[in-house]
C-alpha cells in the first residue's frame, strides 16, 4: 500500500497528479481497522492448563498411554528374546560347541532377526507417533470448535493461546478466560460422551 502511495506521489510530481487522495484513503483504511479491533477485547486461554484439566484430554491420554504401554511391552519382549538368542549364540561359540559353518549360518540368522526387530521397533514407534498426533489433532479440533462457538457469543477481537509463557508473557488476569473455557469444554464433552454411550 505504501509503495502504491509512493508511486502515485512520484506521478503527481511528474504529471501534476495529486497524491492527497491516496494518502487520505490509506489513513481512512487504518482508522477503520483500528475501530474494528477496538470493538472487542483481546483475551487468552492457558493451553497447558486446558490440556491438563480438560476431561476429553485426560480420557484420550489414558487410551493412548495404554496403547503405548502395550506397544512398548511387546517391543521389550521381542528385544529381550533377541538378546537371549545372541547371548546363547556367543556362549556356544566361546565354548566351541558349533562348527564354523553352523556358527556362520546362525550368525546370519541372528543378523536377520536383529534387522527385522529394528524394522519392527521403528514401525511401532511410528504407530506411537501417529497415535499421539491423532490425539493432539482431536483435542485441537475440539478446542478450536468450542472457541469459535464461544466467541460467537462473546465477540472478542482475538483469543490467544498461551503455552509455557508464550506468546502472553504478562497480562491483566481479567483477560484470562481459561476457567470459563474449561467449564464449557468439560460440560460439552460430558454431553457428547453421554449421547455416545
Amino acid at each position: 500500500m505504501k509503495k502504491a502511495s509512493l508511486i502515485l506521489c512520484i506521478l503527481a510530481m511528474a504529471g501534476a497528479v495529486s497524491c492527497k487522495n491516496a494518502a487520505t484513503t490509506e489513513t481512512a483504511a487504518a482508522t477503520e481497522t483500528a475501530a474494528t479491533t477496538a470493538e472487542g477485547k483481546i483475551v487468552y486461554v492457558d493451553l497447558d492448563r486446558i490440556l491438563v484439566e480438560y476431561d476429553m484430554a485426560n480420557d484420550l491420554r489414558s487410551v493412548v498411554e495404554t496403547k503405548i504401554n502395550n506397544i512398548q511391552a511387546e517391543i521389550n519382549r521381542k528385544g529381550q528374546k533377541l538378546e537371549k538368542d545372541v547371548a546363547a549364540y556367543q556362549e556356544k561359540i566361546q565354548k566351541g560347541l558349533m562348527t564354523r559353518s553352523v556358527a556362520e549360518a546362525q550368525g546370519q540368522k541372528l543378523q536377520q532377526q536383529e534387522l527385522e526387530f529394528n524394522n519392527y521397533a521403528a514401525q511401532k514407534q511410528n504407530e506411537i507417533n501417529e497415535e499421539q498426533m491423532v490425539m493432539m489433532n482431536q483435542l485441537g479440533d475440539a478446542i478450536q470448535t468450542y472457541l469459535n462457538k464461544y466467541n460467537e457469543e462473546m465477540k472478542y477481537a482475538m483469543i490467544l493461546t498461551n503455552s509455557g509463557g508464550a506468546p502472553v508473557i504478562t497480562a491483566d488476569p481479567s483477560l484470562d478466560i481459561t476457567e470459563a473455557v474449561l467449564a464449557g469444554l468439560n460440560e460439552e464433552y460430558v454431553k457428547t460422551k453421554n449421547t455416545k454411550e
